[in-house]
């Protein structure tokens, strides 16, 4: 996994970097500033999709992360399902025959295209780098090789944080993410329960009740958390 390309950006991430804390964001504008994209997210992923965010070098980024955390859909959730990157250079033409939900969402930010890449161990789901542009543009080969270097370090970094290393710095308790996905596992119980409905019917219904309402799902989650929002179908309306 380590090539020297690879090794390269982590030397160079490391050099630059204040404190173990500093590194995630630290790979993303070096990723940002080496590669024809607006911007870069890190996100956790588990077999159930998204995990949480890591860093964001913009609200773009940041937005994109959660448009697809909400929706369950999106390249990031088919690229780390896959364990295949998903390159969409141009999301106005496949992105609404793909996933019709998050085409409109990330249109609408003023994304135009994305290039997933998934962080994988074997097959140990960790998370995905996601590039976006906001023109239509693919990567060229020789930067699609550099895209591949700068995931193979964000793999390595990952390990490194949750594990600890020596070239990297001590480890850290818990890995900081910039949103917590607690929340709607918790939220996700609840509504199984109201609802009298698997977990992962639960969460599909907390899904559509976040697009329809045009909320972030963390967002309803809470309400559900704090008995503002029943999913029990004698209080419902929905």
């Amino acid at each position: 996994m380590e090539s020297r390309r690879t090794a390269e950006i982590l030397s160079a991430v490391v050099a630059d970097s204040v404190d173990v804390t500093d590194l995630p964001i630290g790979l993303l504008r070096a990723c940002a500033h080496a590669l024809p994209v607006t911007g870069v997210g890190l996100a956790l992923m588990d077999d159930r999709g998204p995990a949480g965010t890591i860093a964001a070098t913009d609200g773009r980024a940041l937005q994109l992360e959660e448009l697809q955390f909400t929706l369950g859909e999106g390249p990031c959730v088919d690229a780390s399902r896959s364990g295949r990157t998903v390159l969409q250079p141009d999301l106005a033409v496949t992105a609404p025959f793909r996933w019709p939900a998050f085409a409109g969402g990330a249109l609408t930010a003023g994304i135009r295209a994305v290039f997933a890449l998934p962080l994988r161990v074997g097959a140990i789901r960790l998370g995905i780098l996601d590039l976006y542009r906001d023109s239509p543009g693919a990567l060229s080969g020789a930067q699609l090789t550099d895209a591949l270097s700068f995931s193979d370090a964000a793999t390595l970094l990952l390990l490194h944080l949750q594990a600890g290393s020596a070239a990297i710095g001590p480890p850290s308790e818990s890995l900081p993410v910039l949103d917590d996905r607690a929340e709607v596992h918790q939220a996700t119980g609840i509504v199984s329960v109201h609802a009298g409905v698997s977990l992962a019917d639960a969460l599909l219904l907390l899904r559509a009740r976040a697009y329809t309402e045009h909320r972030a799902i963390g967002e309803l989650a809470r309400d559900v958390l704090d008995g503002i929002v029943d999913f029990r179908p004698e209080r419902d309306g929905h």
